[in-house]
């Protein structure tokens, strides 16, 4: 009988201790955060700054060696740290899914082919346990996508730190996905001897998208319709332009025809993943193209293509001019988002450029750029504060986080267990 009551009172304990964080109150008074080195992801660097912010919003960013007083205001003394501005994830399924193997924990698709009024946003969990593992490594915030089909649906921006997915809400139905077909597959054992093969149905899936489109474009022209198609309903903003259209696609031939296709409906679209679009940069920069790049940390598309080349095409586009991110996809994988911008920097990419690609940049392209991105006095406090390198996963440590101005929990999980298990070897020891 002891052992029982033992047992169920150390599982009661540890399911407190792993228990999901309480969502932080909203800020209630002015914090100045002095002694770091601040990047505020436009490219700029304040060595030795202060940065003050009051109702969720920054009101001073400067020098120490420029006097001002913050009478009232809670300091923080960040010497000898790093600030950031919060980093954004774009294209993920956190809050979509827990667990990959686990199918009813998985929320991130719909049943259908051509679903734009499949919205992500009212099947997010703001409980994942998932989430406070990515934002302890400074992702606070996060582009929710839905998966399948070839229109996958409308995604929406959130905050990592909410009660419910209203609250949780920054920039709702932010875009429509668009996922383009492959002009070849790859063959496995179990149909054919591996390699790769054509794709005999490109065509015919590219004039299903064309046809849909034409479609959607007529009904969103009637000045009055007699009942709402919900399909051709969601496609207004991506045709008056307060949506994005983000089309997955990686080789060069496929984005340039899905670039042209865009043009045909006055649209200029973000391209996803993109691993070829080195090889067309100029093009992409001709057109206006940004591109959200898919994982740096990852082997090349092409059998001739250099074995370092996904390391080196951030650098490639920033040369030209062609606005890029990084992001990773999945849920999980989201807590190594800032290790694939620091892959490219080991490969020549400009550290604040590598910034800017995980702040002001991503903002830029989720056109949610004029509130967050940056440390820009007027924008929302979404910030963090690390000893070390947020690029590095050697030295990276999250010590304080912000969002809106209120100061979040960066304690997780793995972080519970890890001191559990430390201080019982450490008994062990004595």
């Amino acid at each position: 009988m002891r052992f029982i009551i033992l047992s169920l009172v150390f599982l009661v304990t540890g399911q407190f201790a792993l228990a999901q964080q309480t969502p932080a109150p909203p800020q209630t008074k002015g914090i100045v955060v002095s002694g770091a080195t601040a990047h505020l992801g436009n490219g700029e660097v304040i060595e030795n700054s202060i940065i003050a912010f009051e109702n969720g919003k920054f009101t001073v960013i400067n020098t120490q060696a420029v006097g001002q007083g913050f009478d009232g205001f809670e300091t923080i003394d960040a010497t000898g740290k790093h600030i950031y501005p919060g980093f954004i994830a774009p294209n993920t399924q956190l809050g979509l899914k827990e667990i990959d193997a686990v199918r009813s924990t998985r929320d991130d698709r719909e049943v259908g082919y051509l679903k734009p009024h499949v919205r992500s946003i009212i099947a997010y969990n703001t409980d994942s346990r998932v989430t406070p593992t990515v934002r302890s490594n400074g992702v606070l915030l996060a582009q929710i996508s839905p998966t399948g089909g070839r229109i996958k649906g409308s995604s929406s921006i959130v905050e990592l730190d909410a009660w419910n997915w209203e609250d949780a809400a920054y920039s709702t139905d932010d875009a429509i996905h668009l996922s383009w077909p492959s002009m070849f597959r790859r063959t496995g054992w179990w149909a054919e001897p591996g390699g790769i093969k054509k794709n005999d149905k490109y065509k015919d899936q590219v004039r299903d998208i064309n046809n849909f489109f034409k479609e959607a474009l007529a009904y969103t022209k009637k000045t009055k319709v007699e009942s709402k198609n919900l399909k051709f309903e969601a496609m207004r903003g991506v045709f008056n332009g307060s949506k994005n259209l983000i089309i997955a696609t990686n080789a060069a031939k496929t984005i340039t025809e899905a670039i042209l296709f865009a043009k045909e409906f006055d649209i200029t679209p973000v391209i996803l993943g993109g691993k070829e679009a080195w090889k067309i940069a100029d093009f992409l920069k001709t057109n206006n193209i940004s591109i959200i790049l898919s994982n740096t940390q990852s082997l090349p598309s092409n059998d001739d293509d250099h074995i370092d080349q996904p390391f080196k095409s951030a650098l490639a586009l920033q040369k030209v001019g062609v606005p890029f991110c990084f992001s990773m996809g999945g849920a999980w994988e989201q807590r190594n988002l800032p290790f694939q911008a620091g892959q490219a920097v080991a490969f020549g990419l400009d550290y604040e450029a590598a910034i800017s690609g995980l702040t002001l940049n991503t903002a830029k392209i989720l056109k949610i750029d004029k509130t967050v991105g940056s440390i820009e006095s007027g924008k929302d406090a979404t910030f963090f504060i690390a000893e070390g390198d947020a690029l590095d996963m050697r030295t990276c440590k999250v010590t304080k986080a912000f969002i809106r101005g209120k100061e979040i929990d960066v304690d997780n999980k793995q972080k519970a267990l890890y001191r559990k298990f430390k201080a019982k070897y450490e008994n062990d020891k004595k």
